[in-house]
């Protein structure tokens, strides 16, 4: 969604800066006359008087629609609407309802300001070159109701008033130019707070001052520091009308945001507001004695407003919702099909304009991505423990039902009758059985800088209704905080029963060497928690990853490389600086599984894992998510890849990693195989005497998804195609395939584009190896040893001349593990 932002890393400026759609408020302005708020929810625009139970819908489609601000005189909004795959700005008339567009120019247009004296509206768009800056248009610009209508406009066009400025810094999760959000006015109108990154490698940035003036017209040294952060997208400063104090919202050295006081000239911040929570998005009242705001304490978004001085705060909930369109009431029953019980499950419901629809207390999720041929927006989910409750306009709608690759996906038509209360049950049945197998998501954050607030409570439910039995929340930094730290203890979660596991580990974050996963910790977090940090005081590559396994190793635990591969790995000599160690560490021996699946492109990784596995190495396959659960949108929920493990109920922790790193797993995103050659599953060896052999080969499959493609592969080369018939999602065979020479065996079923209710790049689904050795020999692969030598040799130079070693006896240390690895490599020619 939102390509036109040309930004790396969009899953943290899409979900932490990008409006998104939450069940509860997410966005508040003022009133005029200090006494109404009007705030984003569930997609709309709503009006409610502060001591009020009863909360007026005035927005409704056909886009979500996002940050209002109100108007001077009280008369208009300007807000930001997502429709037509962009994010246009409109006016809405408070006294008619009716809403015109203001900026519709394919871009991202979000955060819109009125000036003090209405007659301009600053907001943030990426119209230029698809980066974050600053703009300001008329408030008195028309544009026709329709892209094609152009009898009405007025021609001014928004100005720019911020340098494109490039900083050539060393920014990994930021672009190498400048960004400007967040603009907030002075109340004389001549300059702008805007949050920029102007000088930072790390956050989006502190708190400026710009003049309204275009970068031609103004000083080219034009930007005023105000308040030195790193910060997270989620800033959001507001000016006092009083001219000298400023609002903000800011993590600073904690794990939650909070409010805090500054001044418009600098100084030492003051902190308004505490709690293991997040506030956000504050807003001041007119009268500069009040402050609204959009809190998680709860877990779901709500709205607040806090007395300065005083610190009395005041819920705003919205106890009755007068809407503009009929709507009805549709309760969702999803029970098992067998016992009739109550059971958790993932819930999607589709309206007929293709807006999703949620229960105001559930949390709202979207997926990052859609098939514009299939859908107009991106798909809307919410997790039900087995009853779910939503008001919905009046007609049709469409209801999905899962819960994970073991049950059968349930899709249904529902028409909603106008002021009529209607119950739907659903009746979730298997899809396949795998006794003695359990699933678990080895990739998990649980909270992340997302809206909501979670809690291993909120955890468990939403692995009950994916179908998952183990969740690892790998616990690990943004920037320079690390949400959920306080969780840690080295023991299973106390909301832990025989059937699920919630686990607290962590992710050891390098952009250098490659991020990892160290899971099964019992003593301590492996803190700083990253290295190779540019600019600060973790800059150098020690410790490098044979480091952090062996850390890790020294409580029992185990180290996976994580989400390895989007790209395959570029190692001719004029590319740029290679520098990933999973060869070298695989080398070491210091890698006890690999995320085959993951946030990464499955197939472009497997090959990379074939060749190690050509080379002799034995590498398990698991699989994770990278699912941040507090983020309102993101790559799908826990679960969505996913890895089975040949370890039956009740669990046991160090059971079920003994049978992950025996490599007695599978890994999927739902297609579900078995598969054994020679009588022998996964992880197992096969000895055979020299000579020419036919080796059986079991093969099943089910899925709730047509499957393109269920292969052997061999050698990393597909020896064996099994034919699909009917809806391509099942198979039961035997076959045989030829072996001469010592390799291995994996079963695996993908398919070239997306299926939903996969929210995932395509369907896929692999085994870990099945090992045969021929005449007790070696399996070996000359061309593969090359392929890594070449890597090493690539990756050699850059640690080199790394200028971020603390020691010279650092640098040493870590060289001289890159030379036994490269030899070891060597060895294997």
């Amino acid at each position: 969604m939102l390509k036109q932002v040309k930004l790396p890393h969009n899953y943290y400026f899409r979900e932490m800066y990008l409006p998104q759609v939450t069940s509860g408020p997410s966005a508040v302005a003022w009133g005029a006359d200090g006494q109404t708020l009007i705030y984003a929810m569930q997609g709309s625009l709503w009006r409610q008087r502060i001591g009020d139970s009863v909360a007026e819908q005035l927005t409704t489609g056909p886009g979500y629609d996002h940050q209002p601000d109100v108007s001077p005189d009280g008369t208009q909004v300007v807000y930001a609407s997502y429709r037509e795959d962009a994010v246009e700005l409109r006016l809405l008339d408070l006294g008619t309802l009716v809403s015109r567009p203001l900026v519709r120019d394919g871009a991202v247009n979000v955060e819109p300001r009125w000036s003090p004296d209405g007659s301009r509206i600053a907001f943030v768009s990426t119209a230029y070159e698809g980066r974050f800056h600053v703009f300001v248009v008329s408030a008195a610009r028309r544009l026709g109701d329709s892209a094609a209508d152009t009898s009405r406009q007025v021609a001014e066009s928004p100005s720019r008033l911020t340098e494109d400025h490039d900083s050539g810094l060393p920014r990994y999760y930021y672009s190498r130019f400048d960004h400007y959000i967040s603009p907030a006015w002075s109340p004389d109108g001549k300059e702008l707070l805007v949050v920029s990154n102007r000088g930072k490698i790390w956050g989006s940035g502190g708190i400026w001052r710009l003049p309204v003036c275009p970068p031609s017209a103004c000083p080219s040294d034009r930007l005023t520091a105000v308040h030195d952060e790193e910060s997270t997208w989620r800033m959001r400063p507001d000016w006092a009308l009083d001219g000298r104090r400023v609002v903000y919202a800011s993590y600073l050295g904690r794990q939650w945001h909070q409010l805090w006081l500054t001044t418009a000239d600098g100084g030492d911040p003051l902190q308004l507001t505490y709690g293991d929570f997040d506030a956000t998005s504050p807003r001041w009242a007119p009268d500069g004695r009040r402050i609204a705001y959009i809190s998680n304490e709860a877990g779901n978004t709500a709205l607040w407003v806090v007395g300065i001085p005083g610190g009395s705060r005041q819920k705003i909930e919205a106890r009755r919702r007068v809407y503009r369109e009929p709507v009805g009431r549709l309760t969702i029953s999803v029970v098992d099909a067998v016992t009739g019980r109550p059971t958790p499950a993932r819930v999607s419901v589709t309206l007929s304009d293709g807006r999703g629809a949620a229960p105001d207390d559930a949390w709202r999720h979207a997926d990052e991505a859609f098939d514009r041929t299939q859908r107009r927006f991106e798909a809307t989910y919410f997790h039900t423990a087995g009853r779910s409750t939503l008001t919905v306009p009046a007609g049709e709608l469409s209801i999905e039902v899962s819960r994970g690759p073991e049950f059968r996906i349930v899709r249904e038509r529902v028409t909603v009758v106008a002021n009529a209360a209607m119950e739907r049950t659903v009746r979730l049945a298997r899809l396949v059985r795998l006794p003695g197998w359990t699933s678990g998501d080895l990739h998990v954050h649980m909270n992340y800088g997302g809206h909501y607030r979670a809690t291993p409570t909120s955890l468990a439910l939403q692995a009950r209704a994916e179908g998952l039995n183990l969740v690892e929340n790998l616990i690990v930094n943004k920037e320079d905080r690390v949400p959920d730290v306080s969780y840690f203890t080295g023991r299973p979660d106390p909301v832990s029963t025989p059937d699920l596991l919630i686990l607290h580990d962590q992710e050891f974050h390098t952009s250098w060497w490659g991020h990892t996963a160290a899971i099964g910790l019992t003593s301590h977090l492996l803190l700083p928690d990253y290295s190779g940090y540019a600019g600060t005081a973790v800059a150098s590559l020690y410790p490098d990853n044979a480091t952090v396994a062996d850390q890790a190793r020294a409580q029992g635990g185990l180290l996976g490389y994580v989400h390895p591969f989007d790209e395959a790995p570029n190692l001719a000599d004029s590319a740029p600086p290679f520098t990933y160690a999973l060869p070298v560490d695989v080398a070491l021996g210091k890698v006890d599984y690999l995320e085959v699946m993951g946030f990464s492109d499955h197939l472009i990784t497997s090959q990379v894992w074939y060749r190690l596995l050509n080379c002799g190495f034995r590498i398990p396959a698991g699989a994770g998510t990278d699912a941040m659960t507090n983020y309102a949108s993101l790559r799908g929920p826990l679960g969505t890849t996913r890895v089975y493990v040949e370890s039956p109920l009740p669990l046991d922790r160090g059971r079920w990693y003994a049978a992950l790193k025996a490599g007695k797993t599978f890994v999927t995103t739902g297609p579900v195989l078995q598969f054994s050659a020679g009588g022998v599953g996964p992880g197992g060896a096969v000895t055979l005497p020299a000579g020419s052999h036919r080796l059986p080969l079991k093969v099943m499959l089910r899925s709730n998804v047509p499957v393109e493609h269920l292969e052997v592969i061999g050698g990393g080369e597909v020896v064996a195609t099994i034919p699909l018939r009917g809806d391509r999602t099942s198979a039961d065979t035997t076959i045989t395939v030829p072996v001469a020479a010592s390799g291995w065996f994996v079963l695996r079923a993908w398919s070239a584009e997306p299926a939903e209710p996969i929210l995932d790049l395509y369907p896929f689904a692999s085994t870990s190896p099945v090992y045969v050795t021929v005449a007790g020999k070696p399996v070996r692969s000359t061309a593969d040893v090359e392929y890594f030598l070449r890597w090493i040799d690539r990756l050699v130079p850059a640690a080199e001349s790394h200028p971020g070693w603390n020691t010279a006896q650092e640098r040493r240390e870590v060289l001289e593990r890159l030379r036994v690895a490269r030899a070891r490599f060597a060895e294997l020619r």
